[in-house]
C-alpha cells in the first residue's frame, strides 16, 4: 500500500481519533458532530478543484488575496499569488489563496481607518476558520498591513508578510514628483493661486504614473495590469513596511523593492518559502514578537521619519499581543524618539523618494546604521534573531556621496532626534503626537497663538476660505470633532489647509490642532491623535473657543490652553451633560457597523481599536 493510500485510510479509520492538534486538512474541521465525516466531506469538495491525496497531504499555506479593483495599490497581488505559490510549492507546501476586505485610502468612505478594524477581524477569523498551516498576508496600502498584523496576532498561526511595493515616481517640468506629498503640495499650491488649472490637471496625470501592459491571451487580447504600488515617499504605507522588517515579519528588501521590479516577485516567492518554514516550526506571532521587538520598530519609525499613523497602529497591534500589552505607552515612543536621530532623506521629512532609499541599500543598510540602537536577539520569522539575519546578508555599502545615497549615519543626521514627538499637558493629558521633522516652519515648534475654531469638518470646508475669516498667520487652527468616535473613524483631516486669504500672501506653514489623523505623505507643524477627543464629555479640546490662546513647546513637550482651571471646569460642565446624552443616544441607536464602531471603539492613545478585540477583551 503507497504512503497516500495510508494516509487515505487513516483518515477513514473510524477507529483513530483525528486530534486536536492536527495540521493541514486535518485542523479545525468542521462541526457536522462526526470528525471522520467532516474530513470525509471537506475532500469531497477540495478534490473539486482537482488536488490530489499528495498535494492535501502537504502542509497548506493560505495566502491572503487583497486585489480589488478599487485598489490601485494592490493591482500587481495577481502576480504576487503566483510567485508566493511558487514559493510554496518548490518547498513542499500546497498554496492555497483566499480573499479578504481590500482597503484603499482614496476610496473608502467616510474613510479607511473606520474599517481597519472590521478588516482585522475578517483577517482573524478567515485565519482561524480554515485550514492553514501559514498564511502569507498580501497587502500595501495604509491601514492593511495594520489589519493583517492586527488578526494575524490575534488568530496567532504563523504568518509573513508581504507588501505590494511603493510605486515609481513621475516627472513634471523636469522635477520628480510622486504620490501622495506632492499631491498635497501641489494642491496647495493650487489653492494659493501660483499654478494654474493646467498645471494642476497634467500634475494629476504624474503623480501615479506606473503602469504596465502583459498580454495574457492567445487570442491577441492585451489586458492592462495596474502595478501602481503604494505611495512613493515616506507616507503610512512605507512606515509601516519598514516597521514589518523591524519587527522581523517580513524579508529585508520587502519594504523597498518598487512594486514593478522584478525584485518584487523573487521577494514573493520567498515569502512563499518562509511561511513553509514557518508552518513546520510552528513559528507563531506571539511567540515571536516581544517587548524588544516593538522596541526596534520604534527605533526605525524615528529613524524613517515615519507616518503619525504608524503611532495609532504600533500601539493597536501591542493591544493584541497578550505579554506586551500594557508594557509599552505613548511615553515609550517619546523616550526611542530622543536617542534615535532620522536617518533617512524621504519626503516629507526630506526631498527623496523610496526608490532612491531601495537603491541606497533600503532596509538592511538602515539596520546596518542603527546597530547600536537595536535589540538584535530578537526573533524573525526565519527562525534567526535579527542581528543574525543583518550579518549573514549580502550587503554592499553604497558610498555616502553618491548622489542616489539618501541615507545618513548616526555621526551625522538628517534630523538630531525625535522625528515623531508626544506632547501632554492640559490640552492633551491622554497625549498627542506631532511629526516635528516635516514641520516646514521650525518656529512653531515653540508658539503661542490665538486659537480659530472649527466645529467639525463641516464647520471647516464652510469657513476656512472666508475672506472674513478672523485669523493670522501666529494664529493657531484648531478643529474639533474628527476623533475616533466624533467622526467616526479618525479621518485624515488633520491637515487643515492654509486659509486661502494666508496662503496667497506666501504663507505656507501654520500651528494646527486636532483629535484626528494626518496622511503619513503630509508636512507641516500639526498637532494630532490629541487625547480625550473633543466629542468626549471631559475632553479639554471640545471646549477650547476662539482667541483661547494656546502654547506649543515641544522642546518641553508641552500642548497647553491658556485658560485658567477654574474657566475649563465651568465650560466643561455646562456641555458635559447634553454631551453625554447626545453621544450616548447616538451610540446605542446606530444600527450596524458604524453604530458598534461607535460602541466599542477606543482612543487613540490606545491604538484606536475595538475594545473587546484587545488582548484584554472587553472593558
Amino acid at each position: 500500500m503507497s504512503a497516500n493510500q495510508s494516509a487515505t485510510t487513516s483518515d477513514y479509520d473510524l477507529d483513530i481519533p483525528i486530534p486536536a492538534s492536527a495540521s493541514g486538512l486535518r485542523q479545525g474541521l468542521t462541526s457536522y458532530g462526526d470528525a471522520h465525516f467532516s474530513l470525509f466531506l471537506r475532500k469531497v469538495f477540495i478534490k473539486a478543484l482537482g488536488y490530489s491525496e499528495d498535494a492535501l497531504s502537504r502542509p497548506i499555506i493560505g495566502i491572503v488575496n487583497t486585489y480589488s479593483s478599487f485598489n490601485p495599490c494592490h493591482a500587481n497581488i495577481p502576480q504576487l499569488i503566483e510567485a508566493v505559490k511558487r514559493g510554496v510549492q518548490l518547498n513542499g507546501g500546497l498554496a492555497i489563496d483566499f480573499p479578504t476586505i481590500s482597503l484603499h485610502e482614496s476610496f473608502a468612505s467616510p474613510t479607511s481607518m473606520f474599517l481597519r478594524n472590521l478588516m482585522s477581524m475578517d483577517t482573524e477569523e478567515m485565519i482561524r476558520a480554515q485550514p492553514c498551516d501559514a498564511v502569507v498576508l498580501i497587502g500595501g496600502c495604509d491601514k492593511t498591513t495594520p489589519a493583517q498584523l492586527m488578526g494575524g496576532i490575534s488568530a496567532n498561526k504563523p504568518i509573513v508578510h508581504l507588501v505590494t511595493g511603493p510605486m515609481m515616481p513621475g516627472s513634471y517640468k523636469g522635477a520628480r514628483i510622486g504620490a501622495c506629498t506632492d499631491c498635497r503640495n501641489n494642491w496647495a499650491k493650487f489653492r494659493a493661486g501660483t499654478i494654474d488649472v493646467e498645471d494642476i490637471s497634467a500634475i494629476n496625470d504624474e503623480l501615479a504614473p506606473t503602469v504596465t501592459k502583459t498580454k495574457v491571451s492567445s487570442n491577441r487580447t492585451l489586458n492592462n495590469i495596474l502595478k501602481a504600488g503604494t505611495c512613493g515617499v515616506m507616507g503610512t504605507a512605507s512606515t509601516m513596511a519598514c516597521i514589518l522588517v523591524a519587527l522581523g515579519m517580513m524579508p529585508f528588501k520587502g519594504a523597498t523593492a518598487p512594486a514593478v521590479s522584478s525584485a518584487r516577485q523573487r521577494i514573493a516567492e520567498e515569502s512563499g518559502k518562509l511561511a513553509v518554514d514557518a508552518a513546520a516550526t510552528r513559528r507563531v506571532p506571539q511567540a515571536l514578537l516581544s517587548r524588544e521587538s516593538f522596541l526596534n520598530a520604534m527605533t526605525v519609525l524615528q529613524a524613517i521619519g515615519g507616518s503619525t499613523n504608524a503611532v495609532v497602529h504600533l500601539m493597536a497591534i501591542i493591544g493584541r499581543h497578550p505579554t506586551v500589552a500594557g508594557t509599552i505607552d505613548l511615553s515609550t515612543f517619546d523616550d526611542i524618539g530622543r536617542r534615535t536621530p532620522l536617518l533617512v532623506d524621504l519626503k516629507p521629512s526630506g526631498k527623496n523618494y523610496m526608490t532612491d532609499f531601495h537603491n541606497s541599500g533600503g532596509m538592511l543598510a538602515l539596520l546596518h546604521a542603527l546597530k547600536p540602537l537595536l535589540y538584535l536577539d530578537v526573533m524573525t520569522v526565519s527562525g534567526k534573531s535579527l542581528g543574525e539575519e543583518i550579518d549573514s546578508a549580502p550587503y554592499a555599502r553604497v558610498p555616502r556621496s553618491s548622489p542616489t545615497n539618501c541615507l545618513h549615519s548616526l555621526a551625522d543626521p538628517l534630523y538630531p532626534a525625535s522625528s515623531l514627538v508626544v506632547l501632554r499637558g492640559n490640552l492633551a493629558p491622554g497625549g498627542a503626537v506631532m511629526k516635528a521633522s516635516a514641520s516646514k516652519d521650525r518656529t512653531l515648534l515653540q508658539h503661542s497663538g490665538r486659537a480659530v475654531v472649527f466645529a467639525n469638518s463641516a464647520d471647516l470646508a464652510a469657513r476656512i476660505d472666508d475672506p472674513e475669516l478672523d485669523v493670522d498667520a501666529d494664529s493657531v487652527l484648531v478643529l474639533q470633532n474628527i476623533g475616533p468616535v466624533g467622526n467616526p473613524g479618525m479621518p485624515e483631516a488633520g491637515l487643515i489647509p492654509i486659509p486661502r486669504k494666508l496662503s496667497e500672501k506666501g504663507v505656507e506653514d501654520m500651528l494646527r490642532l486636532s483629535d484626528g489623523r494626518m496622511s503619513g505623505t503630509a508636512g507641516g507643524t500639526i498637532v494630532l491623535h490629541i487625547s480625550p477627543e473633543s466629542s468626549n464629555p471631559d475632553s479639554v479640546l471640545g471646549v477650547v473657543q476662539n482667541g483661547d490662546m494656546i502654547e506649543c513647546d515641544v522642546e518641553k513637550r508641552l500642548l497647553h490652553l491658556r485658560v485658567s482651571d477654574e474657566e475649563i471646569e465651568q465650560r466643561i460642565a455646562s456641555r458635559k451633560l447634553k454631551l453625554e446624552a447626545t453621544v450616548t443616544a447616538s451610540a446605542t441607536q446606530t444600527r450596524g457597523y458604524r453604530g458598534l464602531y461607535m460602541r466599542t471603539v477606543n482612543q487613540a492613545q490606545q491604538g484606536a481599536d475595538f475594545d473587546f478585540l484587545t488582548a484584554a477583551g472587553p472593558t
